[in-house]
């Protein structure tokens, strides 16, 4: 029986990106050996949408206040590429994870499966 999600994210530079999700994100972790921090993450969800370009993938984090979530997070450094905007289905934005890219943010609308 399937009992979580390891999700990878590849980065330019890994160590920006795991401080960056350590002391930024707090999320919690555990050091696998050598420095290779494994995260614990939140609740998740995971969603099967069509694509003409099957195979691709997306992560994004998720929040109840996607406006005080930005807030607290520009108030730690963090820098947003890109405005909240009405998706319809929720609110959305994008954040850069330093040495690692971007990830969107997302407040959902849609009802969420339990957890």
């Amino acid at each position: 029986m399937i009992t979580g999600v390891h999700a990878i994210m590849f980065a330019e530079d890994a160590e920006a990106t795991r401080a960056f999700l350590r002391d930024t994100l707090e999320f919690d972790s555990v050091d696998a050996g050598g420095g290779w921090l494994i995260f614990a993450l939140p609740p998740a969800e995971l969603a099967a949408h069509p694509a003409s370009d099957s195979g691709r993938h997306q992560l994004y984090l998720m929040c109840d206040d996607i406006l005080s979530t930005v807030a607290d997070l520009e108030a730690k450094g963090v820098e947003f590429t890109s405005p909240v905007s009405d998706e319809g289905f929720g609110l959305m934005t994008s954040l850069r994870v330093p040495g690692g890219g971007e990830l969107a943010l997302y407040e959902p609308r849609h009802p969420l499966p339990p957890r």
